[in-house]
């Protein structure tokens, strides 16, 4: 048992100005919390504080957290969707979230039902750590270069090779913009006026 675990439950996760009082959300749920963090101690992961919440690791690796939200209590897996998931209990901490996967809880009862479940997906992601497993970063499709970019490049090789060398979120950030206006003369107009920056290595955003 780490005691920053102790003063998290006790007084709250002192990220927002509502620490040390009854309103933050973490008093709203004490016994879920307790509840889950008993059964992450009767496994081989060690207990620590980071980002203001409960981090369980494994030999120095991330595996999991436990967080106390306005509706819920959380236990996420930042390599959660490697999990197997054989309860189908697993979901997706947000619309965009690729890597973690979480349990929800909303009872103490609930965890109950569920410790052998939540040991089971503690074990293999113990596993996963052992093997090394990585996940891999999702490829983005890479939007369509418009015509009037390509034509530039064909005039201009050296715009072409300052283009390439930007990063992919530089290069996506400037097809973005180069692709809004319908007119193709304004297309145009916004390459032109932009072919400095790209040249110099910048990113649509940068200044």
């Amino acid at each position: 048992m780490n005691p920053k675990v102790d003063q998290y439950i006790a007084l709250g996760c002192g990220r927002c100005p509502l620490y040390e009082t009854p309103e933050c959300k973490v008093h709203a749920w004490t016994e879920v919390l307790e509840q889950v963090r008993g059964v992450l101690l009767e496994t081989d992961l060690t207990e620590e504080l980071k980002w203001g919440a409960p981090c369980y690791t494994y030999q120095g690796a991330n595996v999991l957290m436990m967080a106390a939200l306005k509706n819920r209590v959380t236990v996420g897996f930042f390599k959660g969707v490697l999990l197997k998931d054989p309860g189908k209990a697993l979901v997706a901490a947000g619309a965009n979230s690729h890597h973690e996967r979480q349990l929800r809880y909303t009872e103490v009862d609930q965890v109950a039902a569920q410790a052998d479940l939540l040991r089971a997906y503690v074990a293999e992601a113990i596993e996963i750590e052992q093997k090394g497993l990585k996940v891999e970063k999702p490829t983005q499709a890479r939007e369509p270069i418009p015509e009037e970019l390509q034509a530039k490049f064909v005039e201009d090789p050296a715009l072409k090779s300052a283009f390439e060398a930007l990063t992919p979120g530089r290069q996506r950030g400037y097809i973005l913009h180069f692709s809004q206006p319908k007119q193709a003369k304004t297309r145009t107009s916004r390459i032109e006026k932009l072919i400095p920056k790209i040249m110099a290595g910048k990113g649509f955003h940068d200044r």
